[in-house]
């Protein structure tokens, strides 16, 4: 069995989001065992799985980047779309645009303390499409 659809998740601030919850809840019923692979369509955006209980978790990893990767570097060539374009691109590699998650009994088979997180690095990026694979029998 495979099951593809693009899901819309809404516009977030700039920060760590925790959107597993979404996102389960747009896809159908998940088979016993299997995999589901999810790709976030952008390049200033990223799919990330850490910490799902304490938000302290999320600001720092939030301020992080932004340390690793500031705005405004005199070295950026790519700088038309605005001061926090060029970052939001260099973090969207390091973080990664693909998760695959096992499936467990019709469940994500995460550790306790596991989250599936957007990581929006734009301050107004809008609307985020993710394509989701599911495939299990």
């Amino acid at each position: 069995m495979i099951h593809q659809q693009e899901i819309t998740l809404r516009p977030y601030p700039r920060g760590i989001h925790i959107v597993g919850g979404e996102i389960m809840r747009a896809l159908p019923p998940l088979p016993s065992k299997g995999i589901l692979n999810l790709l976030i369509k952008h390049t200033s955006a990223a799919l990330a799985i850490n910490e799902n209980a304490d938000p302290d978790v999320r600001a720092d990893l939030a301020a992080i980047f932004d340390r690793m990767v500031p705005e405004n570097a005199p070295y950026y060539l790519h700088t038309f779309e605005g001061s926090d374009d060029m970052p939001a691109h260099a973090k969207s590699i390091i973080a990664g645009v693909s998760l695959t998650i096992p499936i467990t009994d019709g469940h994500l088979n995460l550790g306790t303390w596991q989250g599936i997180y957007l990581c929006e690095f734009r301050n107004h990026g809008g609307p985020r499409r993710v394509v989701a694979t599911v495939i299990g029998e």
